[in-house]
């Protein structure tokens, strides 16, 4: 029998898979990259965790990336008390995060590969190629309205997460302007999606407060539904699964793209030291070190997306409370900053 044409198949050549291609050249192992085309937004902002970046950096793809760093975040409830401040000195790093837009991330980390190409027959395959289809989920009341907003002052290195009734709305600094993700029933963000420029700008205003000065101006408005999908097995015979086709999350605390791109880095690293890349007990040895912290991020973001929403008085005020708590106490600050930068190594 002929030997397979690769070692390993990635199947998407998004950020995930060819972080994971990039990661895998220094290992020796034959990779082929197959893209899977779907069409992509005008604007679709990401924000890379400190994480994320040392990941970026060690496989090439960080140099001349465009980012505007978010030195700290500021974390409000609408309507209530409750205030938290989280610093990069809490974590002990330069940078909380990183925003840039998708497109760009993309763009460098494909410059260094040599493109796509065809399936082949491979040792090891696998499944970077998005949101599984098949996999029904649980749709969050909730879809987000993401745009890009001009401010007067223009933004710094300050990022606002803040909970209002109907979810969380989060705006990133970005270049000067802010990148907007604002969840919200999907009736109300079909209206705004549609809203003169004016009326959209004066509900911003008064669902962001004050914090961010005056929004002047908003460009590239998109809906993107939201819902939650976890593959029930990370492995299925010699074929594994990471990122978004392991695990689709609410966009609440950017977690879905750090999470998969920890995908990519754990899995090149056990794939590089098999005698077997294919092999059951090596992607179910992957798979268990995968759990608690893909567990953990997809509890955490699943709790802020619903825990956070609603108008119950009690749960506003417990709510308020647990800001407060994390603003004046710096070892769970502390904790949780680095906890939403380094995944499940940052438990103790």
């Amino acid at each position: 029998m002929p030997a397979p044409a690769a070692d390993v198949l990635i199947r998407g050549a998004g950020p995930v898979g060819c972080t994971l291609a990039l990661a895998l050249r220094p290992s020796g192992l034959r990779v082929a990259l197959v893209d899977s085309p779907s069409p992509a937004p005008a604007f679709r902002p990401i924000a890379l965790s400190y994480a994320s970046r040392l990941i970026l950096e060690r496989i090439g793809a960080w140099h001349d990336l465009a980012v505007t760093p978010i030195e700290r975040i500021v974390v409000s409830q609408a309507g209530s008390f409750g205030r938290a401040r989280l610093d990069a000195a809490d974590a002990d790093v330069p940078a909380l995060g990183y925003v840039t837009e998708y497109s760009a991330l993309l763009s460098r980390l494909r410059a260094q590969l040599d493109g796509g190409g065809e399936p082949v027959a491979a040792r090891c395959i696998v499944h970077a190629e998005g949101a599984p289809q098949e996999t029904e989920g649980k749709r969050y009341a909730q879809d987000a309205l993401v745009a890009l907003v001009h401010t007067s002052p223009p933004s710094g290195a300050t990022a606002f997460e803040r909970f209002t009734v109907e979810g969380p709305l989060a705006l990133l600094p970005l270049a000067g302007r802010y990148a907007l993700i604002w969840s919200m029933r999907p009736e109300h963000a079909r209206r705004r999606l549609a809203a003169s420029e004016a009326d959209f700008l004066r509900e911003l205003g008064a669902a962001a407060g004050s914090a961010i000065g005056r929004a002047t101006k908003v460009e590239h408005r998109a809906l993107q539904p939201l819902a939650l999908k976890v593959r029930a097995a990370r492995v299925a015979g010699n074929e594994v699964y990471i990122g978004n086709a392991a695990q689709t999350l609410h966009p609440v605390a950017g977690q879905g793209l750090n999470l998969g791109l920890r995908d990519a880095w754990e899995l090149a690293r056990a794939l590089a030291t098999a005698s077997d890349p294919g092999a059951p007990a090596t992607l179910a040895r992957f798979a268990a070190r995968r759990r608690l912290d893909a567990g953990a991020t997809i509890r955490i973001t699943d709790f802020l997306a619903a825990g956070f929403a609603g108008e119950n008085a009690l749960l506003r005020a417990a709510r308020g409370a647990a800001l407060t708590a994390l603003d004046i106490l710096p070892a769970p600050r502390r904790f949780f900053a680095r906890r939403m930068i380094f995944g499940a190594s940052a438990l103790p």
